[in-house]
């Protein structure tokens, strides 16, 4: 079986900045065709579960306080980015508007719920290596593949 990288808050996993999971049962259609492997960029980078919610701006990554977290999120990805490397994974389903995750959408660094067409810091990262990433809303790609 092929292997992908799932976000860990999408499988139930509470590593979300506060403290909570985004479970979607649809991720379990996953489980028959592929090797699933967690990741969470953030937890990887250091950062704990609860956290202060951070967002991109100016290509950096901040926090609700002012602090810049960018480090903590680069250095996620890059762990990301080895599992990709030493398992050989091609493909990635990963939550989007995460300022890690974000496939498709983030949001746009000032707090106010506004998305932003964008990539988070890690899914840039896969894209960037050739890792095809998508969200919870197109892994019928991925199930009716042949």
């Amino acid at each position: 079986m092929e292997t992908i990288l799932v976000s860990a808050c999408l499988l139930g996993d509470n590593v979300k900045y506060d403290g909570k999971n985004n479970y979607d049962q649809r991720i379990e259609a996953l489980k028959d065709k592929y090797d699933i492997v967690p990741i969470c960029p953030e937890v990887f980078g250091g950062l704990k579960t609860p956290r202060t919610p951070s967002e991109i701006k100016n290509g950096d990554v901040i926090d609700r306080n002012g602090r810049n977290v960018t480090e903590y999120f680069q250095n996620g990805a890059h762990k990301v980015l080895n599992i990709v490397n030493y398992m050989h994974v091609k493909k990635a389903v990963l939550m989007d508007r995460s300022p890690s995750c974000g496939v498709h959408q983030i949001y746009n660094g000032r707090f106010n719920g506004t998305l932003i067409n964008g990539l988070g810091v890690c899914a840039k990262l896969l894209k960037q290596n050739g890792v095809e990433i998508y969200t919870i809303d197109e892994i019928d790609q991925l199930i009716n593949e042949d």
